[in-house]
């Protein structure tokens, strides 16, 4: 999940909307949107099983959500990654997102350290897909 911590997960995943990604016939991930304002969309989590990372099912959802939510009338789409999640910020400019602004020290409030690719998670980076 793109939250390591639980009780974070937890506040916000009961405002959203959460769907499955399935391959055949088995869920490979689940994707889950919040709507902050009646013309914003924000991923709030993303995630894939480890064996079906690469292969582009990522970004065919986000494909597909840029158009479900443009045909609704949503404005853009946004998404924060960390600092450190290297994997993702390429993953979200190649999906067509811009950077738009950081959260300095957003992760300081963390219960937990978070370090990933030897790189400790301080500051969100968010970005925007206008639709």
């Amino acid at each position: 999940m793109a939250d390591e911590n639980e009780g974070i997960v937890e506040k916000y995943i009961q405002t959203g909307k959460m769907y499955s990604i399935n391959d055949l016939q088995e869920i490979i991930g689940i994707i889950l949107f919040t709507f902050p304002t009646e013309d914003v969309v924000e991923i709030k989590n993303l995630a894939l099983i480890e064996s079906s990372r690469g292969k582009g099912y990522g970004n065919e959802v986000i494909q597909r959500a840029v158009c479900l939510f443009q045909e609704k009338g949503y404005r853009k789409i946004i998404v924060g990654t960390a600092n450190s999640s290297i994997g993702n910020i390429s993953f979200y400019q190649k999906a067509g997102f811009r950077i738009v602004s950081i959260r300095k020290n957003f992760f300081l409030n963390y219960p937990e350290l978070i370090i990933e690719n030897g790189i400790r998670a301080l500051d969100m980076i968010l970005f925007e897909n206008i639709l």
